[in-house]
């Protein structure tokens, strides 16, 4: 057997086993990677490739900015920033056509910017926000889809894990991928709202009018998102100005994070204690997937696999955009299949090189496939937040969520066409950086 077919099978034994198996991605890439590894070299040379990836991945000093950023979010998801950022939207927007779907698009921006996960961020706005939508007779394919898709953002705005990931795994400065993905997140954000505009536009009753507030009212609103905003705003700024590196970002902001919720008297010994729980649990997932990825990547690098496909990309007879938008179609296939995170640390040693060989900037290569990949998130078959939304809106079934996501379809796609023919809206922010 070649040792391109070798790899061959064993990505098809890496997706055999997470879907017939149900073996947890990271271990299922490290299982498989360490016995193709094997079967190449020798077992011997396995073994000390096992042990020096585990020792290489857990001793870097980057990875501490994975837990950090992860607690930030916790201590702001378990204190309720979430309530206060929605009540915040709705006032401002609820009062409009739509407005409270547009409201919770919003507030699902803002709080996943400070929690990055969009599981998280979809089973907490659906909790907050579904039933809102009900009360107002808001149909059940703009409220979940509004939820799901809203959720996604969570991948592209800052403090993102994956972007975190991304720039550990390229080597790429995590700071500018964070400046990067704001102009990405901003553009995302807007083309769903003009979703939901539209879509109101065509099905007026989709989206009845809710009630008016007043402007003390929108004002008084701010004042529980207010925080909120100056923490993301310290992270920013102290990364622009080179006052933290990313690691002193995370703490500086979980610090943060924990003063606010003490002055604001949220913050309880179990709200605590369970913040701390969930940073462990999601931080081994993330740097178990890390490992895993690493593993699975030696074993592809001995099969130069890679190298042939990066080969046979860049000598296919159409020009460099052609050759991206495969690419990006690659990625839409697997994320529609796998978990975003495992996916891009499987393919990002196969196509980064690609990308930096045709003259595309890393740092936007890095950012625009977190948008491309976001698509995965509410695609079938895994869509994972679009079944946890589907399990949180009471009454409404996992097809109506995913007629509901087709709608903000062209906004996804919109957005990474736009990221193609103006690169400048992710790389004009991190071009100020020193």
């Amino acid at each position: 057997m070649s040792l391109a077919m070798t790899g061959v099978v064993g990505i098809v034994l890496l997706l055999g086993i997470l879907f017939f198996l149900g073996m947890p991605v990271g271990f299922a890439m490290g299982v498989v990677g360490f016995l193709g590894f094997c079967h190449v070299i020798s077992l011997q040379a396995g073994l000390n490739m096992l042990g020096s990836v585990v020792w290489d991945t857990f001793s870097k000093y980057g990875l501490t900015v994975i837990p950090l950023f992860i607690f930030m979010g916790q201590i702001a998801f378990h204190c309720g920033v979430n309530e206060k950022l929605y009540k915040a939207a709705y006032a401002w927007f609820g009062h409009i056509r739509g407005g409270i779907a547009m409201s919770t698009i919003m507030a699902c921006s803002a709080f996943s910017a400070i929690c990055g996960s969009n599981v998280a961020t979809a089973a907490t706005m659906s909790t907050v926000a579904l039933p809102q939508m009900k009360k107002y007779r808001y149909h059940p394919q703009l409220s979940t889809g509004a939820v799901a898709c809203g959720s996604t953002l969570g991948v592209v705005i800052p403090p993102s894990v994956v972007l975190i990931v991304i720039g550990l795994s390229t080597e790429q400065s995590i700071a500018k991928l964070f400046y990067g993905s704001i102009g990405a997140g901003v553009v995302l954000a807007l083309l769903m709202l003009g979703t939901v505009a539209l879509i109101c536009r065509r099905h007026p009753d989709w989206g009845p009018v809710g009630p008016a507030t007043g402007w003390r009212e929108k004002i008084r609103s701010l004042a529980g998102a207010l925080e909120m905003l100056v923490l993301f705003l310290l992270v920013m700024v102290g990364l622009y100005l080179g006052v933290f590196t990313p690691a002193e970002a995370g703490a500086a902001g979980s610090f943060f994070a924990l003063v606010i919720s003490l002055f604001q008297g949220t913050l309880t010994w179990r709200k605590f204690l369970a913040s701390v729980t969930d940073t462990l649990g999601i931080s081994c997932m993330v740097i178990t997937i890390v490992m895993g990825a690493v593993i699975f990547g030696r074993f592809l690098a001995v099969t130069r696999i890679p190298y042939d496909i990066a080969g046979w990309v860049v000598s296919l007879p159409v020009p460099k955009a052609g050759v991206m938008m495969i690419i990006f179609f690659i990625y839409i296939l697997g994320g529609a299949v796998m978990d975003a995170l495992a996916l891009l640390l499987i393919t990002i040693p196969i196509f980064f090189p690609v990308a930096v060989e045709l003259g595309y900037d890393p740092i936007w290569f890095g950012v625009t496939i977190t948008v491309v990949t976001t698509l995965g998130a509410v695609t079938p078959p895994v869509g994972a937040t679009t079944y946890v939304v589907a399990g949180m809106a009471d009454g409404v079934y996992l097809e109506d969520v995913f007629r509901g996501i087709v709608y903000f379809l062209p906004a996804y796609l919109i957005c990474i066409l736009l990221l193609m023919v103006v690169p400048e809206v992710v790389t004009v922010l991190p071009r100020l950086l020193r």
